[in-house]
Order: C-alpha cells, then sequence, then structure tokens
C-alpha cells in the first residue's frame, strides 16, 4: 500500500501528536540542565521545576497592594480586548464580505480598497491610533479590528464569489430578491467559512494585542510580560507564554467545535 493511502490508527496518532511537544521539553530541558551546571544562578532558561513554582505563585497569590491576584485580571484584560476586538472584525467582515462578493456595484469601489488596506502594516499605524485615539481600550481594539478585518473581508467575498452562479440564478427564478438570497442562499454557505477564516486570524489577532499592551497597558498579558522583561525574569515570562498559547488552543477548539456543531454538513469545519 501507498503511503499516502495510510492512515494512523487513534492510538498511533495521538503517539505521533505528542511527539513533537515531547521532544520541545526534552531539547529545553537538556540546555537548561547545561546552562545551570555551569551557572546556577543562570535566568535565561530556568529550570522547569523553577517554572511550574512560579507559575504556581502567579495563579495563587494575591498581590501585596491590592489585594488581588494579578494572574487573572491581566487574563481577563487580555481576553476582554480580543473578544470585542475579533467580533467587530468578524461582523463587518461578514456584512461587507457578502455585500462586495454579491453585488457589483459594491465591488467595483470596495474590493480594491480592501485589497490595498490589507497590505498596511497594523503595527505601523500604533503610534498613529494611539495619537487619535488615546491610550486607553478603544485604540488596542481598534488595532485588532485594522489587523484581521481586511483578511477577514477579502475571504468572505471570495468566498461568496466562488459560490455556483446557478444557486443565484435558480433563487431569482423562484422570484427571490437580493436580500432573500443573501440570507436564504449566501448566508448559511458563507458562515462556516467565517468561523474558519477567525481561527487562522487568532494568532496575528494575540500578536497586535500583545503589541499594543505592551506600548501601553497597565494590565493585560502583554503588558505583564514587558514588565517583567527588564528583571529577566524569564520563569514569569515563560508562563505568561505558555498560558497565551493555551488560552489561543483552547479558543481555536471551541471555534471548531461550534462550527462542527453548528455545520455538520460542512467538510471544511473538520
Amino acid at each position: 500500500m501507498r503511503w499516502i493511502n495510510r492512515r494512523p490508527g487513534p492510538v498511533l496518532a495521538t503517539v505521533l501528536a505528542t511527539l513533537p511537544f515531547l521532544a520541545v521539553l526534552g531539547i529545553y530541558m537538556i540546555g537548561s540542565e547545561m546552562r545551570l551546571a555551569v551557572n546556577p544562578s543562570d535566568k535565561l532558561l530556568p529550570a522547569p521545576t523553577t517554572i511550574l513554582s512560579t507559575a504556581e505563585r502567579l495563579l495563587t497569590e494575591p498581590d501585596r497592594r491590592s489585594g488581588e491576584i494579578l494572574f487573572w485580571l491581566d487574563t481577563w484584560a487580555s481576553l476582554r480586548r480580543l473578544f470585542i476586538g475579533v467580533l467587530i472584525a468578524s461582523s463587518l467582515a461578514l456584512v461587507m464580505g457578502i455585500l462586495i462578493g454579491m453585488l457589483p456595484y459594491m465591488r467595483a469601489p470596495f474590493a480594491p480598497f480592501v485589497a490595498v488596506f490589507s497590505m498596511v502594516p497594523p503595527l505601523a499605524v500604533l503610534p498613529i491610533l494611539f495619537i487619535m485615539l488615546g491610550l486607553g481600550e478603544v485604540s488596542k481594539v481598534a488595532l485588532i479590528v485594522i489587523g484581521i478585518a481586511p483578511f477577514l473581508i477579502r475571504d468572505m467575498s471570495q468566498r461568496v464569489i466562488d459560490l455556483p452562479r446557478e444557486q443565484f440564478i435558480k433563487a431569482q427564478t423562484l422570484g427571490a430578491s437580493s436580500m432573500a438570497i443573501g440570507l436564504n442562499v449566501i448566508l448559511p454557505q458563507v458562515l462556516p467559512r467565517l468561523i474558519g477564516a477567525v481561527r487562522l486570524s487568532l494568532g496575528p489577532a494575540w500578536l497586535f494585542l500583545i503589541a499594543a499592551e505592551a506600548i501601553a497597558a497597565d494590565q493585560g498579558l502583554g503588558y505583564r510580560i514587558f514588565l517583567v522583561r527588564r528583571y529577566l525574569a524569564m520563569d514569569v515570562i515563560l508562563t505568561y507564554v505558555v498560558w497565551i498559547t493555551l488560552l489561543a488552543y483552547l479558543l481555536d477548539f471551541a471555534l471548531r467545535q461550534i462550527s462542527k456543531r453548528a455545520f455538520p454538513w460542512d467538510g471544511e469545519s473538520l
């Protein structure tokens, strides 16, 4: 049998999935032991036990001044900004993507504009956002929207354009209006694609969020990472990095499960 036709079973697939993570962990442990053997006070690669003890302290010990656990305050602040930004961007993408893909009079002016706007580096406009919108929550959310909305809009509009034209012709033959076609023919078919596109944009969304928090914030995961970097507190930084990665994976997993259950007929939701 050719290798292209061979598939691993559930157990083997699980083992194969864990191998890269174990390899990375093993390389880190070896590097940490080598550096600590030369310099026991080395901070660059703290031992895994040190990271675990730091994580336990961050997750449970309240701040001496405020009496609150800063780790959870940072997590809530970042998730709130991320959720609002992604929600606004995905809503814009759904509406604009359908209109641009469905209506030629919308496609003619807005498709080139969105294409050009999507080439603007979002981090390059961050100082402009801070000047125009201030250093508060609005500028951070706006950076997420600017960073991922153009990609989502282009993806949605192209998805609409790729739909078989026969569907539109049949709907018009049955007397459907443009709005009815958009709501009953296009919308159900692009919603699964929107969830998939949001999943792909979560990585850039986190990047823009961390960048904004690192520059101007008093709470947030990115703010805390850049605050402790001056002390070379790698155990704290690595704890936050692992936590951000875990949150991103859980969000991606949740979106995948939503897509599977809401659109079981869609092969792209698998």
